[in-house]
């Protein structure tokens, strides 16, 4: 069952997000620890698009907190394609598989990400499988 979507005491900041914070961290979220640019394929438009994001990896793959929660247009995309790629740390990771989770504990997440996504109300999150690297 899938968890409702964030709540909306946070939904003003989408704007702030999607207009300001994303144009600047996109020069630096390909390079930073637990941050990450998903490049993925519009549904409709077959544009491709680059959005930055908090991403955690755990043992089979990457964990993506939803912070304004599963409705958003690029996990539209992400779901629709079944695959993305991500940019973190300087390395590019093709990823497959998407699944939407709901988890109120938050227990998928590192402890300090975990405190403040409780504060934000936080409770969907996409998981990703990894496909290995070619040898």
């Amino acid at each position: 069952m899938r968890e409702s979507p964030s709540p909306t005491r946070i939904r003003w900041m989408r704007p702030f997000t999607t207009n300001v914070f994303n144009r600047l961290s996109r020069h630096f979220a390909g390079w930073m620890p637990l941050f990450g640019i998903i490049e993925h394929v519009g549904r409709k438009s077959g544009a491709t698009y680059r959005t930055p994001m908090n991403v955690f990896r755990d043992r089979d793959g990457w964990v993506f907190a939803l912070t304004y929660g599963g409705d958003v247009q690029w996990v539209k995309n992400v779901l629709a394609s079944r695959r993305c790629t991500l940019i973190t740390r300087g390395k590019r990771h093709e990823l497959v598989n998407p699944r939407l989770f709901g988890d109120p504990t938050r227990s998928a997440m590192p402890t300090p990400a975990r405190q403040f996504l409780g504060l934000l109300r936080v409770s969907e999150f996409l998981h990703l499988d990894e496909i290995p690297p070619s040898a």
